[in-house]
């Protein structure tokens, strides 16, 4: 069952995520669903975000993976955390003009205060072209809602 998730940083003051922030209008602007166990985005790739002709910046490609890996810490583990480790496998090209793409992230393994979020990148035909394992130092909440601007996981969804 797929849950909206509620950008709570929206419209606040210095708020300008190049990942998230819908009003960075050169940024990648991504919003989010919950579907089981998985935080899902559909992302339309422009083609300001190319390296090569037509294809997908590899970096582009790392970032979107990173950002809803950290939605997953905000979203599900109900927490902040910083990217301590980053590793993308590219597997196939991703093109900026055959239509969307699907991000996915979800638990791979929490240990302490380390997350390991499994994510995924697939093409509008539902291939899988980059993943990594991205991993996540998290905080206790307190440190999270005090140095880290975290709303708090009710504000993440309707009532």
């Amino acid at each position: 069952m797929e849950r909206t998730i509620i950008n709570p940083f929206a419209g606040t003051p210095g708020y300008n995520c190049f990942g998230c922030s819908p009003d960075n209008k050169l940024g990648l602007q991504l919003s989010f669903e919950n579907d089981g166990e998985y935080i899902v985005a559909l992302w339309h790739p422009q083609p300001h975000f190319q390296g090569y002709h037509n294809l997908l910046h590899g970096g582009i490609q790392a970032t979107l993976l990173d950002e809803i890996a950290s939605w997953y810490v905000y979203a599900r583990m109900k927490t902040a955390g910083v990217t301590s480790h980053l590793e993308v496998r590219y597997r196939k090209p991703v093109y900026t003009d055959q239509g969307p793409l699907t991000l996915r992230a979800r638990l791979k393994e929490k240990r302490h205060n380390l997350a390991d979020i499994e994510t995924e990148l697939l093409n509008s035909d539902g291939v899988f072209c980059a993943g990594g394992v991205i991993q996540y130092y998290t905080f206790n909440e307190q440190i999270a809602r005090e140095k880290y601007h975290y709303p708090g996981a009710e504000a993440f969804y309707a009532k």
